[in-house]
């Protein structure tokens, strides 16, 4: 499987939530693992904001992130170009989608007709599953 992680699914594995068991499972499994480089100003600030609402300690978030930038590398890491950024305007404006989540649609719709290989997506945010499921992407969690 070729598993693409956007930001909601990514922050499981550093940060104890739900689904992160299935989440590092996943991940486990995947042949490939494959994100934007957005992601990781995202989990940098979703780290950030989990120490600010005190639902992890500082001690926390400073070994999730260490954890997080060591791992950084292992992933597929997607650039974003100008061809990105006009494939998620078209899918914001198509599918309603906040900037972030257009920009991981795109990239992953790219990585997958790239590689000629069903790509999965990997995502807890429900709008971009609608989208990812209207394109006719394969998303984790399943329904």
């Amino acid at each position: 499987m070729i598993l693409y992680l956007d930001a909601s699914a990514l922050v499981k594995r550093y940060i104890a939530e739900n689904s992160s068991e299935q989440v590092n499972g996943w991940i486990d499994a995947a042949d490939m693992v494959v994100t934007c480089i957005i992601t990781r100003v995202e989990v940098a600030a979703a780290t950030a904001c989990a120490q600010r609402m005190k639902i992890i300690s500082s001690d926390e978030a400073a070994a999730a992130l260490r954890l997080f930038r060591s791992e950084w590398e292992s992933f597929q890491r997607l650039p974003i170009n100008e061809n990105t950024v006009m494939r998620g305007d078209f899918l914001a404006c198509e599918y309603n989608l906040r900037g972030f989540d257009a920009t991981h649609l795109a990239c992953a719709l790219i990585w997958q007709e790239t590689l000629s290989l069903p790509v999965t997506l990997a995502t807890f945010d429900g709008q971009l599953v609608q989208a990812a499921k209207e394109v006719k992407m394969e998303i984790l969690p399943s329904d």
